[in-house]
């Protein structure tokens, strides 16, 4: 019992990876993401722009059709935890939009970054923060897919 056969190491990591690769590609995207179905680019970004103001975010800079972000002036938390020298600091929503292959529906993905000089031109430093901050948006993200499912495709 010294040595366990190597087969009983490789089974779990065999497992795990047969999980991976057995996922439903409108269940992808890591934390926080949503699907939103039978929908389309214009009624996602109208959703999210009617939605994220009423948590006390912005509209942020944009890349349509690839993803729009929503600012938000960061608490003392967050000027504690990533401020420096007096530079207010920002807490930045970016939600990517991802066609899944095949069907009508948008796949929502949430990154997170806090902001130094948001807004200022050539001065601007976002700095990503980890997944898990990501998973705080799920609840947003659900309810643009509430407000954006069933639109049907855009022009």
């Amino acid at each position: 019992m010294k040595h366990l056969p190597l087969h009983f190491l490789l089974f779990p990591l065999a497992l795990i990876v047969a999980g991976c690769l057995a996922t439903p590609v409108e269940r992808t995207g890591g934390m926080g993401s949503v699907t939103a179905t039978n929908t389309n680019l214009q009624a996602v970004a109208a959703a999210a722009q009617s939605i994220f103001p009423n948590y006390g975010y912005t509209q942020g800079p944009a890349n349509f059709p690839d993803w729009i972000a929503f600012d938000k002036r960061a608490g003392l938390f967050g000027q504690a935890m990533w401020g420096s020298y007096g530079e207010p600091q920002t807490l930045r929503v970016r939600v990517t939009m991802r066609q899944v292959p095949g069907s009508g529906d948008i796949r929502l993905v949430p990154s997170v970054f806090t902001v130094t000089s948001a807004g200022e031109a050539g001065f601007e430093d976002a700095r990503p923060l980890m997944g898990l901050w990501s998973g705080e948006f799920g609840p947003i993200l659900r309810q643009i897919s509430a407000q954006a499912s069933g639109a049907g495709p855009g022009l």
